[in-house]
């Protein structure tokens, strides 16, 4: 018997414990060949990115060791986040993810607006990895001199072609895509205890507890610049709702899912706030920068023959995995919506793959426009994306946590039935987590520049749904209509 049964079929066959009257058009047609390590790899994988091998270097520079607790909280509120997700995946998988589940939780309206933030964050982070790749490429003498645009050009157009063969090619690509990463942390995290416990020279900087006592202490620059430094690092985990959307094309997703996520927590912990921590007592926050990876800074102040660049190497592999997530991720999301009348029809359309190259076509479109920023602004073009991903980002962590809220009001009414795998202290954790993100898009306005200029958006982007909803609404309803008499 073939593996690759539909999602409709998979959730006819659902235990009652999974039971939902709830079926996602959007579901049907995808191939089930995305194994467990591959869930647990993109896990992994969606919690270590750009965000950390590039932004990490401006955000130290700026915020100084305060970093890392800016880190560790943004860990723990993007861990219920995904760990809301994972409940609502074992109650029902769905490769539309938070869109299907607005769509049953909040209507049709609330699924346009889900599904159009999201599309928004990674449409804006994909012009964010391919200006990092480009950023990084730049490293070696050999690409020097090739134009910053040229370069990100040639990302896009490696990462959409690998991205539209199958779904397992996918899963492949971002399971050696990981496994490249966490070993590159865990090597530069064994060499930096190394250099601290043996007190040996870097750059003429004795590493240790001195090196961050000495440059100022944690809050070298007050506590306000690693307040407003939260935003940026919020990106750093914007892929962490990724293995909710490889839910829908996986086996047995009831025993994959709950591990894979819950072991992000730890791996928040070790990666990031841990790499920062080390990267704060091997060199004064001020020899890192915004233009270099501060990884790879490291390692060229160490001299080692080689070292930065492959070092670069990785880095630059973190930036097209990203990217490769993105296409990915938006081209199911819109899948589900295009068949749901909320975005348009070619999006919904899929290849002999078993791809929906429709979806994933257009976010590599608007990557295009991400290569014709790079030529006209190279200099700002990153901060500025990062920006504007924060709010889709925040939007679609929001959508989310909503989703989750009204998903156990209803179980309080029994007209669902929660799994056992649940996110804890509800409904604190989800009116806590709104707040947070609340309190990120205010300082966001409070920090001014860039960030208050995305902030004076909302209102742009409000009127784009409200009059987007407005333009599809009709043929919504008459999809909707169609299923019901069906």
């Amino acid at each position: 018997m073939s593996d690759r049964i539909t999602a409709a079929e998979t959730l006819v066959a659902a235990p009652p414990a999974a039971g939902s009257p709830h079926v996602d058009a959007g579901d049907a047609g995808y191939s089930k060949d995305l194994k467990s390590r591959h869930i647990n790899m993109i896990a992994i994988g969606g919690a270590i990115g750009t965000g950390l091998f590039l932004g990490a270097g401006g955000r130290l520079a700026g915020a100084g060791p305060s970093l890392a607790i800016a880190y560790a909280v943004c860990g723990v509120f993007a861990f219920f986040v995904v760990r809301a997700l994972g409940e609502l995946v074992l109650y029902r998988p769905s490769s539309g993810a938070f869109v299907s589940y607005a769509r049953e939780f909040m209507g049709e309206k609330g699924a346009f607006a889900a599904g159009w933030l999201y599309f928004l964050n990674w449409a804006t982070t994909a012009v964010a990895d391919i200006t990092a790749a480009a950023t990084y490429a730049h490293f070696w003498g050999m690409f020097s001199d090739i134009p910053q645009w040229i370069l990100a050009l040639i990302a896009l157009a490696l990462v959409l072609t690998a991205n539209l063969i199958s779904v397992k090619y996918f899963g492949e690509m971002e399971f050696w895509f990981a496994i490249i990463k966490v070993g590159a942390l865990v090597a530069f995290m064994l060499i930096g205890i190394f250099l601290v416990v043996t007190q040996h020279p870097v750059d003429g900087h004795t590493p240790g507890f001195s090196t961050i006592t000495d440059s100022g202490g944690i809050f070298p620059v007050g506590m306000l610049p690693m307040l407003l430094v939260i935003q940026g690092v919020v990106f750093a985990y914007a892929s962490v709702e990724l293995c909710g959307v490889a839910a829908g094309e996986t086996e047995s997703p009831e025993k994959i899912m709950p591990k894979a996520i819950n072991s992000i927590m730890w791996r928040v912990g070790l990666f990031y706030v841990g790499s920062v921590v080390l990267l704060a007592l091997l060199l004064p926050y001020t020899s890192y920068s915004g233009d270099q990876s501060p990884f790879v800074t490291v390692m060229d102040k160490l001299g080692i023959p080689g070292a930065a660049g492959v070092m670069n190497l990785v880095v630059l592999t973190a930036a097209l995995s990203s990217l490769n997530s993105g296409l990915y991720s938006t081209g199911r999301i819109l899948r589900s919506m295009a068949l749901s009348g909320s975005a348009p029809k070619f999006t919904g359309r899929m290849n002999k793959g078993q791809v929906p190259y429709g979806g994933i076509l257009l976010t590599a479109g608007f990557g295009v426009l991400g290569v014709g920023l790079n030529y006209v602004m190279p200099g700002e073009a990153f901060e500025i994306v990062l920006n504007f991903a924060s709010i889709g980002i925040l939007g679609t962590w929001g959508m989310i946590m909503l989703c989750s809220l009204l998903f156990w009001h209803r179980s309080r009414d029994g007209r669902v039935t929660r799994p056992s795998y649940r996110l804890p202290w509800a409904p604190y954790t989800q009116i806590a987590t709104l707040a947070f993100l609340a309190t990120v898009v205010f300082l966001m306005w409070w920090g001014g520049g860039v960030g208050r200029t995305t902030v004076m958006c909302l209102p742009l982007i409000a009127a784009a749904l409200v009059g987007g909803w407005f333009v599809v609404r009709r043929r919504v309803n008459d999809l909707a209509q169609e299923r019901e008499d069906a």
